[in-house]
């Protein structure tokens, strides 16, 4: 005698939990993403060859070495850099525009530094990669 049970097991699986929990993610995220970007530094990045811009920047901050800079190949001690800018700034009619060289070893705090100061004083900044320094040249022979 075959005795049966009264009680069935269900096989299904409720997922309104799970529904939830996805609802829940999908929120903090969106939240999330939406605050990433208010913190970050306007950048104008350089560009290609194919478009060259009409208004070149006339001003021309580089960052050599730890604690030493130069304005259009001029030294100008790191601490009075803001006011060297705005003089030549004034000088040159310029259109708001700085073109900014950092070499390699030069601390990332020091151009945060430079690029703060632009912001402050509503400048486009553009990044240029320092040039490596010229090979001298071999003495021709001269006849």
């Amino acid at each position: 005698m075959a005795i049966r049970s009264t009680h069935k097991v269900s096989a299904g699986f409720a997922l309104s939990s799970m529904t939830d929990l996805v609802f829940l993610l999908l929120i903090f995220f969106v939240i999330v993403s939406t605050m990433v970007s208010p913190f970050a530094l306007p950048v104008e990045l350089p560009k290609g060859k194919a478009r060259p811009s009409k208004d070149q920047p006339k001003i021309a901050v580089r960052l050599d070495a730890p604690g030493s800079a130069s304005l259009n190949g001029v030294a100008v001690p790191f601490d009075g850099l803001e006011p060297a800018i705005n003089a030549e700034m004034e000088r040159q009619g310029a259109n708001n525009a700085v073109i900014l060289q950092v070499a390699q070893d030069v601390p990332t705090g020091e151009m945060v530094t430079v690029l703060d100061i632009a912001k402050r004083n509503k400048w486009k900044i553009v990044l240029a990669s320092a040039p490596t320094p010229l090979a001298p040249k071999p003495p021709t022979a001269q006849p």
